[in-house]
């Protein structure tokens, strides 16, 4: 048998000053910078030294296409041909960590400019809003904002700061204002001034969905002074278990019949309490306290063993610390309870009677289905968070000043606002994520290819469905 070989074909190879650099981010930045006249939001607050705006553009379309850090921020715009489409002169890359000081230092008035901006181009149809908190980690310890707190990134043992963010609901879902907040300031002491922020563009009666950790008297107090609504969930407390001890599927509203979903709907003067029972959710959590029993089971038979052995507790049943010193005896149980005793006590201690149990609180009468379909909703604004810590990559933050953590958090925020603008424009892409539309715009390059008396011939390539669509209407560069 002959081997057949194959070869790949040669082209030539000449070195040549052909350049080549990543546009369809710049593209999209300059098309929604323009459109929103961000250029007076920034402009006044730098006039010397280079153009502001220029930076601006050039940092956030950094942000849509590498995004490392600062550092190498400065390297990428500092590339002649970058320099030349954003018309500035080389720069050090203090001179993108001053740009965010300023951003930080003006942060009020650039974000109540930005919202201002944001609805008088756009006429959004809806101002009902989703508010929800997360944290992202701080790397460095001068900022006074770096607390220790409940971390939302896993790592407890790193400082970190709070962020809220308002979102216009579903179907408009754009982020219209972000607040920063010390690392250990919880949600509901965080929501006044993430409400505050926007409520002067939402339209009376605008709906306020937001989770429990922020659901207070003082909270829902300001809603409704401002004549909106609300929708919220609920702690289940002790006057609750009333309720579920009267829980009958039989007389309750069938809401899922594949989940098992069924509501009730307690009306009183000033609120109404839709309480459900979820089957497939009850299945669950008992399944997970079932783990928990048996684990607890078998953690005591291991002390009971080295008890009758007399052994040492091993190092996982003992307080790991090497500050605190304690003598200490322990017994179980075991000696006067067979396993389904055992088990029984276990269950008793474990399982309340809540299982698969929630309810949502309102001010407006909503039927069971439509309360639980807009609370379910609000999982848009998890991923916008998604988006800023993963995708728009804000976090971790190596800022050290307050003023720069402020700034990171503003640059971050408006390269998320210009994607979710892009989805609400483009029907097209409205389900694509962040990741995909940012690899879109990557994606699309311009070559400048020198030819002979010094002249350029420029060459856009490598469009996709997703660019074309969103470039068509952006132009072309200046």
């Amino acid at each position: 048998m002959m081997n057949l070989k194959t070869k790949i074909r040669a082209f030539p190879t000449i070195p040549n000053k052909n350049i080549c650099v990543p546009i369809g981010s710049m593209l999209a930045v300059q098309y929604f910078y323009e459109k929103l006249n961000f250029s007076d939001v920034f402009g006044k607050h730098k006039s010397r030294g280079l153009d502001l705006n220029s930076l601006l553009i050039g940092l956030v379309s950094y942000k849509l296409t590498e995004n490392f850090s600062i550092k190498e921020a400065g390297k990428w715009l500092n590339q002649k041909e970058i320099l030349e489409i954003l018309n500035l002169e080389s720069f050090h890359e203090k001179v993108l960590y001053r740009t965010l000081e300023i951003l930080g230092r003006n942060k009020e008035e650039i974000l109540s400019d930005i919202l201002g901006n944001l609805f008088s181009v756009y006429d959004f149809e809806e101002t009902d809003i989703n508010l929800d908190w997360t944290s992202i980690t701080l790397y460095g310890t001068k900022s006074k904002l770096g607390k220790f707190g409940y971390s939302r990134d896993h790592r407890p043992d790193k400082l970190q700061i709070t962020v809220g963010v308002s979102e216009l609901k579903k179907s408009i879902n754009i982020p219209i204002g972000v607040t920063v907040n010390k690392g250990n300031v919880l949600d509901l002491k965080h929501f006044p001034e993430t409400y505050n922020k926007v409520k002067s563009k939402l339209k009376k009666g605008s709906l306020i969905v937001f989770d429990k950790g922020a659901n207070t008297v003082e909270n829902i107090k300001l809603i409704q002074e401002d004549k909106m609504t609300y929708l919220t969930s609920m702690k289940l407390n002790s006057s609750d278990d009333k309720i579920i001890e009267k829980f009958d599927v039989t007389k309750a509203e069938q809401i899922d019949s594949e989940k098992g979903i069924y509501g009730i709907k307690i009306v009183k003067p000033n609120s109404i309490k839709y309480f459900y029972l979820s089957e497939s959710l009850q299945e669950k959590q008992l399944e997970a306290k079932a783990r928990t029993v048996l684990k607890k089971l078998q953690e005591a038979k291991e002390i009971q063993e080295i008890i009758v052995k007399n052994k040492k507790l091993p190092k996982k049943f003992r307080i790991n610390n090497e500050l605190i010193e304690i003598d200490y005896s322990f017994k179980t149980k075991l000696e006067e309870l067979s396993d389904d005793e055992a088990i029984e006590l276990l269950k008793s201690s474990i399982i309340n009677g809540r299982e698969g149990f929630f309810c949502l609180k309102s001010n407006k009468n909503l039927t069971l289905e439509k309360a639980l379909e807009i609370y379910r909703e609000k999982d848009s604004i998890e991923k916008i968070f998604n988006s800023l810590k993963n995708e728009i990559q804000i976090k971790p933050l190596r800022v050290w000043s307050e003023n720069s953590i402020h700034g990171a958090i503003i640059l971050g925020f408006i390269a998320q606002l210009f994607i979710s603008l892009m989805r609400y424009e483009f029907e097209e892409i409205k389900h694509k994520s962040t990741k995909f539309i940012k690899k879109s715009l990557k994606n699309l390059t311009l070559t400048i290819k020198f030819v002979k008396n010094g002249l350029r011939n420029y060459i856009f390539a490598n469009f996709d469905k997703i660019n074309s669509l969103i470039v068509t209407k952006m132009g072309t560069i200046p």
